[in-house]
């Protein structure tokens, strides 16, 4: 195990981080080590040790053996959204948003504050075991956003398969008897946790894709932020650690690990290490830094940022010389993903599709129209087709890959899936056709 945390300097939407601290000094847990300008958050030290290094990409600390299970306290600010601020939480279920931004929103004492806790990628738990092991921390969370918005109402909104939790939820805020604030259970599709489709399945608006919740008079939350929410100003912690599931190709029995408080900047490989170790060291397909569908490709030495949710390893891929077209979905793997994927396989691209649904937004950036609610792919099929595709690789959400299932046999084109070969790794039923009970 390494004894040295990497803190990125860039680890949310806005601006790099700016040091506040020199080589050698001796840093505390909590301890502010880098500021910000413009959009940004606060970044600290989420251990005790010394400074050894310091570069335009991070801050390197090497933690001391023995580490206090204190940390410095942040200063309590004038509002719920100054705490937040001054604690540097950002979203911690996508790419990071600030979210003192987020709590600066006035609702106007009618709107509503949306608590994601969809989970929406295959594999990745660590929101649910905590929202069964903290539910009380939770609905704090929740209390606090609505008090810093000005919210009428607040949903927690789950995705329907997470039966346990949501009882949980119902009984926690039935106990607490604020009528005000309500469960609500979303389809098991993916992607129910994108924050357009939150709003959607709970206020039954269908935002345009350059709309934030906030035109829907909404704010939009990741359950494990609401809780970080609630450590800052109840405890006055700063964000300095992370929850995350490890998955995979691994010496473990369930293949599966949960880690919870994790100091942000460990290594990637030390925490494989934590869940079992590789399966085998040199024949492993790749290392995934996020879930099956939004995840991106990282290596043992990356270190862990704020937004980070999982750690997956997959088998080695498999070898598919065809030419393959390639069908990108705003929901999921962008071009560059899908070629890297290709390439392991070994595969030459020989034409690229956008998803009917997809448009092109601020630097290249693709929404979905409406999340999860497909309207066909054959048009974007047969174009792959006349290119010479003898296989296509998809990164679809699962009411469109139902609809690419729908016509790639017809055509005798073999469909991969971004995600196939680390629910494959999983022993997990690869994602194609809408299963029975599924709803859009």
């Amino acid at each position: 195990m390494s004894n040295f945390i990497h803190l990125l300097l860039k680890q949310n939407i806005g601006a790099k981080n700016t040091p506040v601290v020199k080589v050698g000094d001796e840093v505390k847990r909590g301890q502010l080590v880098a500021d910000f300008e413009g959009l940004g958050a606060y970044l600290h030290a989420s251990v005790d040790g010394k400074v050894t290094e310091i570069t335009e990409d991070e801050i390197v600390i090497e933690a001391n053996e023995v580490q206090s299970e204190d940390y410095v306290k942040i200063e309590k600010g004038a509002t719920i959204a100054e705490t937040v601020k001054n604690a540097g939480i950002v979203g911690l279920g996508g790419a990071g948003f600030p979210t003192h931004v987020k709590l600066g929103t006035d609702l106007g004492g009618t709107g509503y504050v949306l608590c994601n806790a969809a989970e929406c990628e295959p594999i990745l738990s660590h929101n649910m075991e905590q929202l069964l092991a903290e539910p009380e921390k939770l609905l704090r969370g929740m209390k606090l956003c609505m008090e810093a918005c000005n919210a009428a109402h607040g949903v927690f909104a789950l995705k329907e398969v997470h039966e346990k939790e949501i009882l949980a939820m119902q009984k926690v805020v039935e106990a607490d008897g604020d009528k005000r604030i309500t469960v609500k259970a979303m389809p098991d599709l993916y992607p129910m946790g994108e924050e357009r489709a939150v709003v959607r399945e709970c206020l039954g608006i269908v935002l345009e894709t350059d709309k934030l919740p906030s035109a829907a008079n909404a704010v939009v939350i990741n359950s494990e932020t609401m809780c970080a929410i609630a450590d800052a100003v109840d405890e006055l912690k700063p964000l300095i650690e992370k929850n995350l599931t490890v998955a995979g190709y691994l010496n473990t029995a369930n293949q599966i690990e949960v880690f919870r408080n994790v100091p942000i900047g460990t290594r990637v490989g030390d925490l494989i290490d934590r869940a079992g170790g590789l399966f085998k060291y040199d024949n492993y397909g790749e290392i995934i830094m996020g879930g099956p569908f939004t995840g991106k490709s990282t290596s043992l030495d990356a270190p862990i940022v704020k937004a980070t949710g999982g750690i997956l390893v997959t088998k080695p891929y498999p070898k598919d010389t065809r030419k393959m077209g390639i069908l990108v979905c705003a929901c999921g793997g962008n071009e560059d993903r899908l070629r890297e994927i290709a390439g392991y396989m070994g595969a030459e691209v020989v034409g690229v599709q956008k998803c009917k649904q997809a448009i092109e937004g601020k630097g290249g950036v693709l929404k979905c129209e409406n999340p999860g609610h497909c309207p066909g792919q054959a048009e974007k099929m047969l174009n792959l087709k006349k290119a010479g595709a003898q296989t296509v690789i998809i990164s679809n959400c699962t009411d469109c890959t139902n609809t690419v299932m729908g016509v790639a046999p017809k055509m005798n084109i073999p469909v991969y899936h971004e995600t196939d070969n680390i629910l494959e790794t999983m022993h997990i039923e690869k994602i194609r056709f809408l299963k029975d009970g599924q709803k859009k």
